[in-house]
């Protein structure tokens, strides 16, 4: 047979080269208006008709440079991730973590929670493929707890905003929390307080096989990951810095400080019970925290905040109840629930 007319050949795909030149070009742009954001928000509220140094002009002057530096350190994060999460799938994940035993199988679970693409939107399906592929449930609840709180966003963006080394104690007690919580629930043989319908469920072994991924197609996911997230998350994010820009402007330092301070024993699981009816995510709640930490709250009482926010919510408890029975959600947040105060309590002292 003879070969089509050029007219109507495939068209070629941009090969590696083009798309890794973009993405170095879109890298370079994006430190180009990083480097410009504080000069550029000076400029826009000196622009505006607001007395400078009032209420307003300070929540307007955190607003207008913690929105698109949030933005900008939120795209790059994800982009990146995605990217890293294109070596990863829920079956690898699964297989990783089936047939590990308790300690190491909490360490493996909680250290794979950090990198892979699941959060607390997703805990349902991933809780039934591990309990179903005969991982422990202590292991499956040490990923069920960092896979949202010790995220891959929360710890770019605190980063990017509070410096790493708050990023870095973030991480190593969320890992903490995570892996004590499961291990203790995995002791407490509590199989039995899964739904009926869950116990019984069985599933073949994880499918390895996957295709080779080119670097292009590898970028693609870092753009798919960040069409995505950035897509569902940028109205908490503003919501989040709307919530912080108050706080800088409106709050005085003094009050903030005597409700959240180190001396307030009780603001810790003050801010526990707060957390647990908040619907958001690391990108919404760590401008709040920025804004807490800026006006004088203690260190491990923000933590135990954003902790709580992001792993015992209302929300996913809510999800988790399909598959758990409310005994076994009420161990899960008890559990998790000592750990974070533990860790607000500890910062408190130590700090």
């Amino acid at each position: 047979m003879s070969a089509p007319p050029a007219a109507y050949a495939q068209p070629s795909q941009p090969g590696a080269a083009l798309w890794i030149g973009a993405t170095v070009a879109a890298l370079a742009l994006w430190v180009a208006l990083y480097s410009q954001l504080e000069p550029f928000s000076i400029w826009f509220v000196g622009n505006l008709p607001v007395s400078p140094g009032s209420h307003l002009h300070e929540a307007l002057s955190f607003f207008a440079l913690d929105t698109p530096k949030v933005l900008l350190l939120l795209t790059i994060v994800v982009f990146g991730m995605g990217v890293v999460r294109s070596f990863f799938s829920a079956e690898r994940t699964r297989a990783m973590l089936a047939g590990r035993h308790e300690g190491a199988g909490n360490v493996a679970a909680a250290a794979l929670g950090v990198v892979t693409p699941f959060c607390s939107c997703s805990a349902v399906p991933m809780f039934i493929g591990f309990v179903s592929a005969g991982v422990p449930l202590g292991v499956t609840f040490s990923f069920l707890v960092s896979a949202p709180m010790v995220n891959e966003i929360a710890l770019g963006l605190l980063f990017g905003l509070v410096g790493w080394k708050v990023a870095m104690i973030y991480l190593g007690f969320g890992l903490v929390v995570a892996i004590v919580s499961g291990w203790v629930i995995g002791q407490l043989h509590l199989e039995g307080w899964l739904e009926p319908w869950v116990r019984n469920l069985r599933t073949a072994p994880a499918d390895l096989t996957t295709q080779r991924q080119t670097p292009a197609d590898r970028i693609k996911a870092g753009l798919d990951a960040m069409r995505d997230i950035v897509g569902r998350v940028w109205l908490w994010m503003i919501l989040g810095i709307g919530t912080g820009a108050f706080i800088h402007g409106y709050v005085p330092t003094e009050l903030l400080a005597s409700i959240m301070g180190r001396g307030a024993w009780w603001s810790v699981p003050a801010v526990v019970l707060i957390a647990v009816p908040i619907y958001s995510n690391a990108a919404g709640i760590i401008p709040v925290v920025e804004a807490l930490l800026g006006k004088g709250a203690a260190l491990g009482t923000v933590l135990a905040f954003m902790m709580a926010v992001t792993a015992i919510s209302a929300p996913e408890t809510i999800l988790l109840r399909r598959v758990l029975s409310t005994r076994l959600i009420a161990v899960f947040i008890g559990v998790v629930t000592v750990g974070i105060l533990a860790v607000g309590y500890l910062f408190n002292a130590l700090i």
